[in-house]
């Protein structure tokens, strides 16, 4: 979301005169595009901050920047901690830069951190930032109204809302058009995608989804987040009839334990969660499925951190992203729970998730090695200019000899080994 978000503001200022760069010391203004959703991500924010205050008392001339969610959640506070900061920037108020550029340039400093009921950025085509041409970020909606217990999204980037379903088209065959053979689809919730036209009728998600695969063939479609309460068979079986729609689900579970599911307020319970991965076993027995874990939520038991144990192991992850609960200030858990669990015991059950996900994610590799998987080219290998690394439908990095191929390339590669990261293999003539 923050990479689509930084897209649309190199759009809108290079309407207004700006070109993008790579060195800070050729920049006229610096925008640095924060997140919220952890402690550890506001940190890394504060190390880049001292970084480019360097920067600044070497060019003083230089504007400086804090746009996305941590301008909205600190919002003055920012102008006040950190005296070199020009202007604060709320996810929603990106068209107002050249206004607030201008107010910098009276000798003020510049806020705007007020959330949109509307805002979508729908009518701008965002300036991609990627190296490689391949592959794309496509923003559906914007916001959340779920409300989960631990989560600072709704309050920093506002309520749910969709975008027109014809934008959304147009940018995706725009995309296609220039070279791009993959995008992703993105939203905090994308199963609650809802667009009410003028006749009445409304496009959900299913509907959205066929009409992006039906494009091309040749355009490989992704998306990400799904609700586990929100995913229907309805979604699953437009996944299993289109054969370009990416067999790779990340449906996050949070926990394995319902009373800890309810404290979180995910509106879904244990049984309801392995439900939906056996449907999607069932309907799309080829899809791979990734989740998010929280260690150590307020009031959570050894019994309670041993059924998200069982559930991983019930549920067979290919990949995880596994975090400590990180108290996150408005938060209904900030304001109604206690943060009672040790850091040490959050510590030594994040370590147990996270071992266990590396045997589920080896035993996943593993058997992968030995079959064929239609690979997506994205570029040149980290480790050697003669391998090319690209990913299977189940989103999963593989390396194997460049030969003639090149990126955007579709490659049949059959698998001969994995490392615990990448599958390994050669291309199949």
């Amino acid at each position: 979301m923050n990479v689509n978000d930084s897209e649309v503001v190199v759009s809108i200022l290079g309407k207004n005169g700006y070109t993008l760069t790579g060195k800070a010391e050729e920049a006229d203004l610096i925008f640095i595009n924060t997140c919220s959703i952890r402690e550890n991500a506001e940190q890394r924010v504060r190390g880049r901050l001292d970084h480019f205050r360097k920067v600044k008392s070497q060019y003083p001339d230089i504007k400086i920047g804090v746009i996305g969610c941590m301008a909205e959640r600190l919002k003055e506070q920012l102008l006040d901690e950190e005296k070199m900061v020009d202007m604060v920037i709320g996810p929603d108020a990106y068209r107002d830069i050249p206004a607030l550029l201008e107010t910098v340039d009276n000798g003020e400093k510049a806020v705007n951190v007020i959330l949109s009921r509307k805002e979508t950025y729908a009518d701008i085509m965002p300036v991609r930032l990627d190296k490689n041409g391949v592959t794309a970020f496509v923003s559906i909606m914007r916001g959340c109204n779920n409300m989960c217990a631990y989560c600072v999204v709704p309050y920093t980037r506002g309520g749910e809302r969709s975008r027109d379903p014809e934008s959304i088209l147009n940018e995706v065959k725009d995309l296609f058009s220039k070279g791009y053979r993959e995008v992703t689809l993105l939203g905090q919730n994308v199963n609650s995608f809802q667009w009410q036209h003028p006749d009445g009728h409304t496009t959900g998600f299913p509907e959205l989804l066929d009409a992006v695969a039906a494009i091309s063939p040749l355009l490989r479609v992704r998306f990400a987040t799904s609700h586990p309460k929100d995913m229907t068979d309805e979604v699953l079986h437009v996944m299993a009839r289109y054969s370009n729609i990416c067999k790779s689900i990340h449906l996050p579970a949070q926990s394995g334990s319902s009373r800890m599911l309810e404290k979180m307020n995910r509106r879904y319970t244990r049984e309801w969660y392995l439900e939906r991965i056996q449907a999607i076993r069932t309907i799309i027995p080829d899809c791979a499925v990734s989740t998010d874990l929280i260690a150590g939520f307020c009031n959570e038991t050894e019994e309670d951190h041993k059924q998200t144990l069982s559930l991983m192991k019930n549920a067979t992850f290919d990949f995880a992203y596994m975090f400590k609960y990180s108290e996150r200030p408005k938060t209904l858990a900030q304001r109604k729970y206690k943060d009672d669990v040790p850091e040490e015991v959050k510590t030594q059950r994040l370590n147990e998730i996270i071992a266990l996900q590396q045997e589920l994610s080896v035993q996943s590799k593993q058997q992968d090695i030995g079959n064929i998987f239609e690979v997506l080219v994205e570029g040149i290998s980290k480790k050697s200019n003669e391998e090319l690394f690209g990913r299977t439908s189940q989103n999963k990095v593989v390396v194997f000899p460049a030969e003639q191929y090149k990126a955007g390339d579709y490659v049949n590669v059959k698998i001969q080994d994995s490392t615990p990261a990448t599958l390994l293999g050669e291309a199949v003539k």
